[in-house]
């Protein structure tokens, strides 16, 4: 599978960010297929390299005078083939928007064009302390011009 064309940030034309994820024997179990909550790890990677790359990072909301995180409240995934060790992946992620607090992304995991699993994942935003906040209108603002483009 060849990507589509990327800019410096990993995002198609249609606001899609991609990345690639190797497996390594570590992520298998022992028939050698990827276990399946690794999934979620690969997914992990695909948001917070979204954030990071659309300009917001853990560390950047960590060191807010208002100090900021997210976390997951619901996570939908469902797994069409087997990955293996040594398979090349790419996690392709799609911001979707913010729905009141909630804040919604798109996810699938790809071999060579063929998918792999894919998620709905809804996240909030938190307080340090773990106290769901309202999203930081800035932040939300800023995040709208990486919302997916369908079609």
């Amino acid at each position: 599978m060849s990507l589509p064309p990327l800019d410096a940030r990993n995002f198609d034309a249609a606001r899609q960010h991609w990345l690639p994820v190797r497996v390594y024997y570590e992520d298998t179990d022992f028939t050698g297929m990827v276990y399946h909550a690794n999934y979620l790890r690969f997914f992990e990677r695909g948001r917070s390299d979204h954030l990071r790359d659309a300009g917001v990072s853990h560390q950047s909301l960590l060191a807010r005078e208002d100090p900021a995180a997210f976390t997951l409240t619901n996570v939908n995934v469902t797994y069409r083939r087997p990955a293996k060790v040594d398979d090349l992946l790419h996690i392709r992620t799609r911001y979707l928007g913010m729905d009141g607090p909630r804040i919604r992304f798109a996810q699938a995991c790809l071999r060579d064009g063929e998918l792999i699993a894919e998620a709905e994942i809804t996240a909030v935003m938190i307080h340090a302390d773990g106290r769901l906040r309202r999203p930081i209108k800035e932040i939300a603002e800023h995040l709208e011009a990486y919302r997916w483009q369908a079609g």
